[in-house]
């Protein structure tokens, strides 16, 4: 591509058309501003490694949704957004709490493969798919995406008979940060008595004990999958109630 103008025509023609090839096609092209933005927040705590893959993401997501209609040119759209997804980041990173060596390493890994796989097929996997290209069990990929890991929340989860298939955002909670906004909040104490007894026990274990979602599975009888979908809908739930 050498002008704005034929990138604009592919915009447009993916918008029409939705595909991969022509989406493969300008992010290849914008990726420069990934690289730059990358390495102008490294040396600060954490690996460019890791700033460019959630730089890339963010430039992908930015390509999907990009309207050209709108008369904004991508550059200056994409900019603020790759580097809120960076300075997000940094924030999540410096929260989390120190990870199991097997949890981190298989994070590692579980980006290496998603990486490939994208190059690949120009999809995410899905949770299944990655169990079997590493030979790891699905929980411990999920950890591993739970990690905050930046190219996991498009995979996609499978249940044990395949037939449920989401997002993983759709099953992956956001607790912690949910709850650090409601922190000594009398209104959140109210409505936590509110939820059923296995709610009340799924919060008490996860945030106030600090326990993984799957020593709560193994606690309360259920999958981590279970816990995960519980979480996420006991959040969405205090949510609504509080805002």
């Amino acid at each position: 591509m050498t002008d704005e103008r034929e990138t604009d025509g592919l915009f447009r023609e993916y918008k029409r058309t939705g595909d991969v090839s022509i989406r493969n096609k300008l992010v290849e092209h914008y990726m420069y501003i990934a690289e730059i933005l990358a390495k102008k927040f490294s040396g600060r705590g954490v690996e460019y490694d890791d700033l460019y893959q959630v730089a890339s993401e963010a430039l992908i997501e930015g390509v999907e949704k990009f309207d050209p209609d709108l008369g904004n040119r991508f550059t200056t759209y994409i900019t603020p957004t790759i580097t809120g997804n960076i300075k997000n980041y940094f924030r999540d990173y410096s929260r989390s709490v120190r990870l199991p060596r097997r949890v981190y390493a298989a994070a590692a890994k579980v980006r290496e493969a998603t990486d490939e796989f994208y190059r690949t097929h120009g999809v995410k996997p899905t949770v299944k798919q990655l169990s079997e290209i590493l030979g790891f069990e699905e929980e411990l990929i999920i950890e591993a995406l739970e990690c905050r890991s930046p190219v996991s929340l498009d995979a996609r989860v499978s249940s044990a008979d395949g037939e449920d298939d989401a997002p993983l955002y759709d099953v992956v909670s956001d607790g912690g940060s949910a709850f650090e906004s409601f922190e000594d909040n009398e209104s959140l104490k109210t409505e936590i008595k509110k939820l059923d007894p296995t709610e009340q026990k799924v919060i008490s274990l996860r945030f106030l004990q600090g326990k993984s979602q799957s020593e709560v599975g193994k606690i309360l009888g259920v999958s981590q999958m279970f816990v995960s979908r519980a979480e996420k809908r006991i959040v969405e739930k205090l949510k609504e109630a509080l805002l």
